[in-house]
């Protein structure tokens, strides 16, 4: 666990899962909002690499990632898939709530799961911007990618109009 501020970064479990949706209602519109369902059954799964922000016992922020492949996109509201031979870092959400904002916490949180990319030998992070959020990570070193797969493209739709595929290095 890192100290910082009086906020530590941890694993993020299935225990946190409302409060990751208090999170996400607070900073996204409803219709980004996931089923608590899903998240919970993302969070149980092995291949999720998510953190928690929190201060005492309350998740101010949270990264929820899993090891996947390049050019896989989970849909809105989609189960997190499970590959043997992941090959790339996949950040599927993060958000900082209001009350936390403006202290780092994004970045920390990015940077705690690049470290666990590049200690499995992983090179490459991928993640859909939505939200008008591409110019941050494009200052984080991500460049927009064309999907030529039909279905991963339906996936990326699912997020609704402005959404883009980005990958960047670890």
């Amino acid at each position: 666990m890192t100290e910082f501020l009086h906020i530590a970064l941890r694993p993020l479990g299935v225990a946190d899962v409302d409060a990751v949706l208090r999170i996400q209602a607070q900073c996204y519109g409803a219709g980004f909002v996931e089923p608590r369902e899903v998240f919970a059954r993302r969070l149980a799964g092995a291949g999720h690499c998510s953190w928690a922000a929190v201060r005492g016992d309350e998740v101010m922020a949270y990264l929820a990632a899993y090891w996947s492949r390049p050019g896989a996109v989970t849909p809105l509201n989609g189960d997190f898939a499970q590959y043997a031979d992941a090959s790339v870092l996949y950040l599927h959400d993060m958000a900082v709530s209001p009350a936390a904002a403006g202290q780092g916490l994004a970045s920390r949180m990015v940077k705690a799961v690049r470290q666990q990319a590049r200690a499995r030998g992983i090179a490459r992070t991928a993640l859909v911007s939505v939200q008008g959020s591409q110019a941050y990570w494009e200052r984080q070193g991500y460049n927009c990618v064309f999907l030529e797969n039909a279905a991963q493209q339906q996936h990326l739709d699912s997020y609704g109009r402005g959404a883009v595929y980005m990958e960047g290095l670890v």
